[in-house]
């Protein structure tokens, strides 16, 4: 160990490790990637094999490494040759963040939880990316503070489970670009089997803010790579949003994948974090064969956490709400915001599908909007998409057990979205305006360059 370091023999032993024996190499490995995300794989496995598998000294190692590279920078091109033939292991700048197939095990297992820090470990090892420092401060702050005086109005929606009445962990408004918006959303959009009353005009910073999350997110998918089947080829274009308000550390929400009903398969969606910092765990779906199977064991595969600190962008690609789950987990503490205290705004931006509109959508049998869902679990069927009557979650309603499935073109259009320009069918459903339309973000000045309606 000593040739990572220096000629020298330590004075003392290496502090006690910090991770347990039972953590595996994975894991260990998966959290110096984390830490770490420019060194190649192969060098960050030699430095823990010879730190006997304790993840802090390979740290410790690594950081010194490091200062000996800056302090040894002018050092001859030979001499810094031979220091890399005798096999000290230098700093590399490969980039395994860019090469989802560098680890082909998964990273996490049954009751583990893996915390990942960095940008570029998030992109690789989850259907997210995670921008901080997303807003211009100013900018971000007057943002928050806007929203913390809407939260007062947010409602906590109650749902119906397993012949309970329960009451949503945290506070949450929808909002729509116009008056007219406002009115189609509150007597014709429904969400998990009800109309929802508290439907919210966009508020002037949240509009300017949307310039950018449209351009940004429009750039990342670009730069995610190739479309999936069922993903749409348009452009990205905002006109609803979720405004969800965590009054404090416990407040929450459950594992879940966001309803497709509006969004359509493999949607992007972009949520920015705006007050104290939180946890946003996610888990990958693990199919099982057969109905035998415990199909609420959905923690085989462990859970990732990443950490939302104040104005950061997590836009969350087409692979996620097919594949994975989300939540908010309480917490015991968290370091109080200077504007929001203990409180947490998010806001999620969505592109709801114009071939989508509820006048489209089938109706159960008990005369309801169904619900898309997507089978996340069953293998045979899996990714498979169907309609379902949701009216039994509804409070005091019973579902007639409709279903029906789904069936979709390559760019996830359903088979009524392909009519003709201006055909009587498409009279009778207007489109949610776009929180954008012809504004254009103006870089780091934070303003909206266009006229914006």
């Amino acid at each position: 160990m000593d040739r990572f370091v220096s000629r020298k023999r330590p004075r003392s032993p290496p502090p006690p490790p910090t991770t347990t024996d039972e953590d595996s190499t994975d894991l260990k490995l998966a959290l110096l990637m984390s830490l770490f995300p420019t060194m190649a794989l192969d060098t960050l496995m030699e430095i823990l094999v010879s730190s006997n598998g304790c993840v802090q000294t390979a740290s410790s190692i690594i950081k010194a490494q490091t200062q000996n590279q800056i302090q040894s920078g002018s050092a001859s091109p030979s001499k810094k040759r031979a220091k890399t033939v005798l096999g000290n292991p230098a700093i590399q700048t490969c980039l395994p963040s860019t090469s989802p197939t560098t680890i082909t095990r998964p990273l996490t297992k049954k009751g583990q939880t893996l915390h990942l820090y960095s940008p570029s470990s998030i992109a690789t090892h989850t259907p997210c990316t995670l921008i901080h420092n997303f807003l211009p401060p100013s900018l971000a702050n007057d943002l928050l503070t806007e929203l913390l005086s809407e939260s007062p109005h947010f409602t906590r929606p109650h749902f119906q489970l397993f012949d309970r009445t329960v009451q949503s962990p945290h506070s949450a408004s929808t909002y729509v670009s116009t008056p007219e918006d406002h009115h189609s959303h509150t007597s014709e959009y429904t969400y998990g089997g009800t109309y929802r009353s508290n439907v919210r005009q966009i508020t002037p910073h949240m509009r300017t803010v949307a310039a950018k999350v449209q351009h940004t997110v429009n750039e990342q998918i670009k730069a995610r790579g190739p479309k999936l089947p069922f993903q749409s080829p348009l452009e990205w274009t905002p006109n609803a949003a979720f405004v969800n308000c965590y009054a404090g550390p416990t407040e929450s929400v459950g594992w879940h994948s966001d309803e497709l009903t509006y969004l359509g398969p493999r949607p992007v969606i972009g949520s920015l974090s705006l007050g104290v910092e939180r946890e946003f765990r996610v888990r990958k779906i693990l199919p099982v064969d057969t109905d035998n199977e415990d199909e609420n064991n959905g923690d085989d595969g462990g859970q990732i956490s990443i950490h939302l600190p104040h104005n950061s962008l997590l836009i969350m690609h087409a692979e996620m709400q097919e594949e994975w789950k989300h939540a908010i987990v309480p917490a015991r503490t968290v370091i109080p915001h200077p504007v929001s205290g203990t409180a947490r705004i998010n806001i999620t931006y969505r592109w709801y599908r114009e071939s989508l509109h509820p006048r489209y959508t089938p109706r159960c049998r008990c005369g309801e909007h169904t619900v898309l869902r997507c089978v996340q679990r069953k293998r045979g069927n899996r990714g498979r998409y169907m309609w379902m009557c949701y009216a039994g979650f509804a409070p005091g309603k019973k579902g007639c057990g409709f279903f029906q499935w789904a069936e979709f073109d390559d760019d996830g259009e359903p088979v009524w979205g392909h009519r003709e320009k201006g055909s009587s069918g498409d009279e009778g459903a207007p489109r949610l305006r776009n929180f954008v339309e012809d504004g254009v973000w103006n870089g780091d000045e934070g303003e909206v360059k266009g006229e914006v309606v």
